[in-house]
């Protein structure tokens, strides 16, 4: 199997999360993973959406099962102003649950 190495992939998502958001993705990481993925868990880089993932060329691994976290979406009337908040849950999957797109199980 190959290795990734996100920071030689210049790998980044649009997370602007907060740090209860971050937990809830970390928490996740360590119970199926373990103490050194849950350690390399950076929500800008390896653990990203499914649209994220084909975007940067991978795919999501048959069978994988998503990582649950939410966003915080705003609605705004006409002029910009945020007149509303809401939860909105999302599916992400760790760098683990990847393969590049075009290569071949060894």
């Amino acid at each position: 199997m190959a290795e990734f190495n996100y920071m030689d992939n210049q790998i980044t998502s649009t997370w602007s999360g907060s740090e209860k958001t971050s937990d809830i993705v970390r928490k996740q990481i360590l119970a199926r993973w373990g103490e050194e993925e849950a350690t390399n868990y950076n929500p800008k880089c390896n653990c990203l959406t499914f649209n994220s993932w084909l975007k940067n060329g991978y795919k999501v691994k048959k069978g994988e099962k998503a990582i649950k976290s939410f966003i915080v979406v705003e609605k705004k009337d006409k002029q910009g102003e945020v007149v509303r908040k809401y939860p909105k849950s999302i599916n992400l999957f760790y760098v683990l649950q990847v393969e590049k797109i075009g290569l071949k199980a060894d």
